[in-house]
């Protein structure tokens, strides 16, 4: 699925030798728990000094080492919890006008993972008693109370941009057209959930490789493309397009069809953990295109005007995901069209699992940022239709995350798969406000 910073200053120390890998770990967590986990990784390897470099203060059991590369005097604060103002639902602009029929849905499928959680089980078994009549209006209204979200500077206005699962041909062999690789995870990359080091951590993934006893970041895009010794093998499928190629890595799911017409679903299983770079924004930049074409589609465009700069450009997002064959869940066989349509043109059929563990809902089911709201929380939302001013005001379930969607008042809206809903996921690019629906005897917001 396509940013807030959690830093604070600190004096940088470590009793072992540190990488400048090593010293973004430190600036970027707590000194207790980074610490921690520098041991962890490095098991303080003993190491001599860099010549000429002032000496970090040393501990017994390991010897002088070198400052950290970079040390900066100061660093923004860790993000606050968001602001959530509690409202009445008039303050919900055109939700009278909204069905939320396929919200509650999608809502009794987040009750697969919040049943277990106490604030949750008495609407989650609710929803589930629901006779087929029932208002959906009503049910949210009864169970839920709207909280306004805002970003910790007190901002109500954010950004909504779109996903989808897109469709690419490929082959199980490299083998005519089909020359570019999906890679499973390769066996040399590291990832540590930080949540096990410190629960204030939670949602929070550190990912690189061993280079002799050292932690070092994993490779970036352009040397994974050149090929590398530990992806020998790991070819899951071979596809014929490279900047589709690119899109699925930024949308994270998508299905492939196959020579033979089987659609295979293939969903995201881990990241190099590099920072992921707009290659948009960087022809913008360049000059090479205007902010207005900068869509998925205007890139495309590009690609195919400009195949020998391709390379180079899609190397500028040095972020690369590795994949995983998914069960088909009704996507497998047979041709999308057959599928109903929403009522922007898209597929309804069950969309790829999310991080919350379940089916996404085309048109139903955003991406948000886990730090500020609760996956599998509804949320409410007040923005535009892709490159237009019509509003476009609907009740959706949070059940993914993504490594852009940085920020509380922020949101990836799945527009579902195939051409229409790629078009839209393409040119979305909207203001955003926003409302968390949370059960009456949710513990309320601090």
């Amino acid at each position: 699925m396509p940013a807030s910073s959690k830093k604070i200053h600190m004096r940088c120390y470590t009793p072992c030798i540190m990488t400048g890998f090593a010293c973004r770990i430190i600036n970027q967590w707590r000194a207790p728990v980074a610490l921690a986990l520098l041991v962890l990784l490095a098991a303080c390897a003993a190491q001599p000094p860099t010549t000429g470099s002032a000496s970090c203060p040393a501990v017994a059991t390991c010897p002088p080492s070198p400052p950290c590369p970079v040390c900066p005097a100061g660093a923004p604060e860790p993000p606050k919890a968001n602001t959530l103002e509690a409202v009445g639902w008039p303050n919900l602009p055109g939700w009278k006008d909204d069905d939320p029929r396929l919200a509650l849905q999608a809502f009794l499928r987040s009750c697969s993972r919040l049943s277990a959680q106490a604030a949750w089980r008495k609407s989650c078994a609710r929803a589930g008693q629901l006779p087929a009549t029932a208002s959906a209006h009503e049910f949210f209204e009864t169970e839920f109370l709207p909280y306004r979200v805002a970003d910790a500077d007190g901002s109500v206005e954010g950004l909504a941009t779109g996903y989808y699962e897109p469709l690419l041909r490929g082959s199980r062999s490299k083998e005519g057209p089909y020359r570019y690789p999906l890679y499973t995870t390769p066996a040399d990359l590291l990832s540590v959930d930080l949540a096990e080091i410190s629960p204030t951590l939670k949602h929070l993934r550190l990912r690189g490789r061993l280079e002799g006893r050292r932690v070092v970041p994993y490779y970036p895009r352009a040397e994974i493309e050149r090929g590398l010794p530990a992806l020998a093998g790991r070819e899951l499928l071979w596809v014929d397009d490279p900047v589709d190629l690119f899109f699925l890595h930024i949308q994270g799911s998508g299905r492939v069809r196959l020579p033979s017409g089987e659609l295979v679903r293939v969903g995201y299983a881990d990241q190099n953990g590099q920072p992921y770079k707009s290659i948009g924004r960087y022809l913008v930049e360049q000059g090479e295109l205007e902010l207005e074409q900068a869509s998925m589609q205007g890139i495309k465009a590009w690609g195919l005007a400009n195949p020998e700069k391709l390379d180079a450009l899609l190397n500028q997002n040095p972020s690369y995901v590795f994949f995983r064959e998914m069960p088909a869940e009704g996507g497998g066989q047979g041709s999308a069209t057959d599928a109903p349509m929403t009522a922007s043109g898209s597929v309804t059929t069950a969309g790829p699992v999310g991080a919350l563990g379940v089916a996404l809902t085309p048109e139903r089911s955003i991406a948000v940022d886990p730090r500020y709201l609760p996956l599998g929380a509804p949320v409410y939302l007040a923005t535009t239709w892709p490159g237009s001013a019509q509003p476009l005001a609907r009740l959706m379930l949070a059940q993914d995350s993504g490594g852009a969607i940085r920020g509380a008042v922020r949101a990836d809206f799945f527009w579902g798969f195939g051409e229409a809903a790629g078009a839209q996921a393409g040119r979305m690019r909207q203001k955003l406000r926003m409302w968390v629906l949370l059960p009456r005897d949710f513990p309320p917001p601090q």
